[in-house]
């Protein structure tokens, strides 16, 4: 599932569960014990404790949503809307010619040079996730690509190699070792 701000709750989930809190807030000033309030707002007694600890020391916006979870993008919307516009071009427009294909490698290096940011490999592919982007078959087949040698390699080659599977032996559908 992709979220809209980039991991954890959609806004709406977390809208609704601010929500909640606000409710335990109502019912703190109005004097309800603990276990009613978590019967009531069906959650554990253990998060409305954590609540009503945070509203007596700062009141009800402790509250209150912080946003999103986790770390914020190094890539601010506006260079991720370029790092888009430079991925819908061919890599032969920045410079790596011996194939057509944007690698998670190609993209780590594009944003190094572009930007002076460094990311690690499974960090670009995270946040091409994020922007939407997966892992694709290309669009059309490869144009060396010798189908005759490909049907023969099928036929001959991978029936050697290929794993024989599950071997026949007898068995029981006891779950106890037979003596």
């Amino acid at each position: 599932m992709r979220y809209p701000d980039g991991g954890g709750l959609a806004v709406g989930q977390r809208k609704r569960r601010e929500e909640v809190r606000m409710r335990a807030a109502d019912l703190f000033e109005k004097v309800v014990e603990v276990p009613c309030i978590a019967r009531e707002l069906r959650v554990s007694k253990k998060s409305v404790y954590q609540w009503r600890r945070a509203w007596e020391l700062g009141g009800r916006e402790t509250l209150c949503s912080k946003g999103p979870s986790g770390y914020d993008c190094r890539l601010g919307p506006h260079r991720q809307a370029k790092l888009a516009a430079w991925l819908e071009e061919e890599p032969a427009a920045h410079d790596w010619t011996d194939d057509q294909v944007w690698t998670a490698a190609r993209v780590r290096m594009l944003i190094g040079r572009k930007f002076h940011i460094a990311y690690s490999v499974s960090g670009v592919t995270r946040l091409l996730h994020r922007m939407g982007h997966s892992v694709q078959m290309p669009a059309r087949p490869a144009t060396t690509r010798d189908e005759d040698a490909v049907t023969a390699w099928r036929e001959a080659t991978w029936q050697e190699v290929k794993p024989s599977g599950r071997r026949p032996a007898r068995s029981s559908a006891s779950r106890t070792k037979q003596a």
